[in-house]
């Protein structure tokens, strides 16, 4: 058979080929169309529709309450939508809806719908809180639902002049506590050789490598802070619901006694105890809030106004003020050089920090922390220019967020004001450093390392020798003297002697209400306390406020779009077809922050990541279990 005379078996799959191939164009093209058109739709929309003239602000809250929203890798995001998961929720964005809200008489309640949110820490919620108190004294009115309400969900529902709860929820509240893995014995089994350098006999995050158990002096302080933000969750929530003193407590505490009463049955105990007004179904909630707020036909709900809708309201128009208010948030774990948003690189956010003085003029800089510290070197090139920033005459404004401690009281001890509210975790003035050597676990596989050096240091920071002591010495001199420079960086920043600074300091967290008693801090409020308070430094009357964050590129803006409007309508379209409502699926996106292991993995990563320019950290590991 002749090469230009192919045979019926090789002309068939030949045009089978031809066909996938054709098949597989046209897939590609019609899926990217499709995507292209979804990418356009959200970006170029033509924005919000109007509003109507009264309805109802929807506060519907899903995943963690965060500062800043974590990155996510814009190719894994492209390949994660629709899988189940938490979302993050600013809290920055809440605070402006409902205060706004408070003021708008298109806005003639709120309804709290508090289905998928997972929590965010006291501090995030007090913050929230306060918007919601504001709304109320305003004249109107906050309704809150959910089918079973958390310890953090039932904080901000506590606001609500009409709780409803599901007949089969329960409102479980469990008190706080801050728990830790202990790796000592695993080590010792590993033959790892843990080497330990600190300051500060409160300095704990190394414990969970060195010891079994907490040590007293652990103890002793991570005790005094857990009982006060607890006293401060009864208190607020006893007062909101006019309920009896420790009637939270006692709830909680004999809660398998309370239960009996009523046979088990949760609800029943909860409006017994005057924890929720209203048990129904979701039908009959469904049908109450139409009865109450209208019909909405296109949602097939109630006649609502989401919050992000009317925050897009409101940012169509821009507030035209003389002067600028730069804010920039600093979430995360503190590590060197550049990091994506959601941790803090030294040189990243230096870099921010340089744009808001050289770049955008601003007349004052706000500067949010959120974060319980890392690298010490990063931390001080970040407060480098915090410094220079003042240097230039721009006022320096700190407002804390639920944890600034260690390094993250490091970067805000030299700030003209430094702000925290009430639960704010904070100091841990504290250093130490961690150096394994795994010599004897690889000789028990049968391996051993040898060579020649010049001096007695040339191996000195191999893992896989002993240490000599003539490092041991180095590091400790090391720990001690930069420990002696945190000492010296707060008492500038404060006003007195390193000497009075070290009896707070040695690594002990406090509660922001302490830390304003000690001085560590100026004032207590929230950020837009914080916000105000940069303004009248200024003399500004009238202000704007310029977040300033790291730009995107432009894949990275296509994808977040594309994600945004491909989650939207996916959402919306398996809403309806599984509960008939576009809402609930919200809060089952992926999220970057991760809980529980966060300390330990945290340490761990700061000791490995490339381009570290020091071994040194100013790091609190029980606050980051908290945030």
């Amino acid at each position: 058979m002749s090469k230009d005379n192919p045979g019926v078996v090789r002309r068939f799959f030949r045009g089978l080929g031809r066909a996938i191939n054709w098949t597989r164009v046209v897939v590609i093209n019609g899926v990217f169309l499709i995507l292209l058109f979804i990418v356009l739709a959200a970006m170029f929309g033509g924005g919000p529709g109007p509003l109507p003239e009264r309805a109802p602000l929807r506060l519907e809250i899903t995943g963690f309450l965060v500062d800043q929203r974590s990155y996510i890798d814009p190719v894994a995001q492209m390949f994660t939508q629709g899988q189940a998961g938490p979302a993050e929720t600013v809290v920055r964005e809440l605070v402006r809806a409902v205060n706004a809200a408070a003021e708008d008489p298109r806005i003639t309640e709120l309804v709290l719908d508090l289905q998928y949110f997972v929590g965010g820490g006291i501090s995030k919620l007090e913050e929230v809180g306060e918007a919601l108190a504001n709304f109320k004294e305003s004249g109107k009115q906050i309704i809150a639902t959910s089918g079973v309400y958390s310890q953090d969900q039932y904080y901000l529902a506590s606001y609500a002049d009409q709780i409803y709860m599901h007949p089969m929820g329960t409102v479980m509240l469990t008190g706080y506590g801050s728990y830790r893995n202990y790796f000592q014995e695993a080590l010792k089994k590993l033959d790892v050789n843990l080497h330990v350098f600190r300051v500060g006999e409160y300095k704990d995050a190394v414990e969970p490598f060195t010891r079994m158990t907490m040590s007293a002096e652990s103890r002793e302080h991570n005790s005094r802070w857990i009982e006060q933000l607890w006293n401060i969750y009864t208190s607020r929530v006893e007062n909101l619901r006019n309920l009896p003193k420790d009637a939270i407590n006692d709830y909680v505490s004999n809660l398998d006694a309370h239960l009996r009463t009523v046979n088990g049955d949760a609800s029943e105990l909860a409006i017994n105890n005057h924890l929720v007004d209203h048990l129904v179904t979701r039908p009959e909630l469904r049908t109450l809030l139409i009865e109450r707020f209208g019909y909405n036909e296109r949602e097939d709900s109630y006649q609502a106004i989401d919050y992000q809708r009317y925050l897009a309201h409101l940012d169509r128009k821009p507030v035209l003020a003389p002067d600028n208010i730069g804010l920039i948030v600093a979430s995360g774990t503190i590590y060197d050089g550049y990091q994506p948003p959601g941790n803090i690189g030294g040189d990243t956010l230096a870099g921010l920090i340089r744009e808001a003085r050289e770049v955008r003029d601003v007349d004052a800089l706000v500067l949010r922390v959120d974060s319980g510290g890392g690298s010490a070197f990063a931390s001080e090139v970040i407060r480098n220019e915090l410094m220079a920033t003042k240097a230039a005459g721009i006022p320096v404004i700190i407002s804390m967020g639920s944890v600034a401690a260690s390094g993250g009281y490091w970067i805000a001890a030299n700030a003209d004001e430094i702000w925290a509210t009430p639960t704010t975790l904070t100091g841990s003035i504290g250093v130490f450093s961690i150096l394994p050597t795994f010599n004897e676990t690889l000789g028990k596989l049968g391996i051993n390392t040898d060579g020649y050096g010049t001096n007695a240091l040339a191996d000195a920071m191999r893992l896989d020798m002993p240490l000599d002591p003539i490092v041991s010495d180095v590091m400790q001199l090391n720990v001690e003297n930069i420990y002696g420079r945190f000492l010296t960086i707060v008492a500038e920043g404060r006003g007195t002697e390193p000497e009075a600074i070290h009896p707070i300091a040695q690594g002990r967290v406090w509660s922001g209400i302490t830390a304003e008693e000690l001085g560590l801090v100026d004032q207590l409020g929230y950020l837009e306390d914080a916000i105000a308070s940069a303004a009248a430094r200024v003399g500004a009357d009238k202000y704007r406020v310029e977040l300033i964050e790291q730009t995107l590129s432009p894949w990275e803006l296509f994808v977040q779009g594309l994600s945004t409007g491909a989650s939207t309508m996916a959402k919306s379209a398996l809403s309806k077809a599984l509960l008939g409502n576009e809402s609930a699926l919200d809060g089952l996106l992926p999220s970057g922050r991760q809980r529980g292991w966060n300390g330990v993995s945290e340490l761990l990563r700061l000791m490995q990541i490339e381009g570290s320019q020091s071994s040194v950290y100013a790091h609190c590991v029980p606050c980051v279990s908290y945030q």
